[in-house]
């Protein structure tokens, strides 16, 4: 049974580090993937039973209130194409319309932008590099 746990700060919940370094800088080979905006964002846990499988967190956009970012969605390698990741993104769009906002933003690995787009939302801007991996902004009206 598949079941979730939304904590504000990452010292809150220590499985999202876990899985967001397993993810990102091991599988990936990211250098920065913590950063201050941990302490202050709502952080998703998803649990297998009590086995954490994936997380992901959002926070509000800097000068827009109406405005949560979503980011760090990640998903263990032997849990992948079990709809998780849909999963996640609907806990923290209702998590961000929770704190006002009516908008929510992402920065997307290109290689996911048409699992996002399927989920509503919308490439704006150019394409960009986050370290090493090209990247886009998306946007969705909650």
């Amino acid at each position: 049974m598949i079941t979730f746990r939304i904590a504000k700060g990452l010292d809150q919940n220590p499985d999202a580090h876990r899985i967001r370094s397993a993810v990102f800088e091991q599988e990936q080979g990211f250098t920065m993937e913590f950063d201050d905006i941990d302490a202050y964002a709502y952080h998703i846990g998803v649990y297998n039973e009590e086995t954490p499988v994936a997380t992901g967190r959002t926070f509000p956009k800097p000068g827009k209130a109406d405005t949560y970012l979503i980011g760090r969605v990640a998903v263990l390698k032997d849990w992948r194409g079990k709809h998780l990741g849909t999963l996640i993104l609907e806990q923290l769009e209702k998590t961000a319309q929770k704190q006002g906002a009516v908008w929510t933003e992402l920065s997307a690995q290109l290689q996911a932008k048409g699992f996002y787009e399927k989920l509503g939302y919308q490439a704006f801007g150019h394409e960009y590099q986050d370290e090493f991996c090209p990247h886009i902004a998306m946007k969705r009206k909650l």
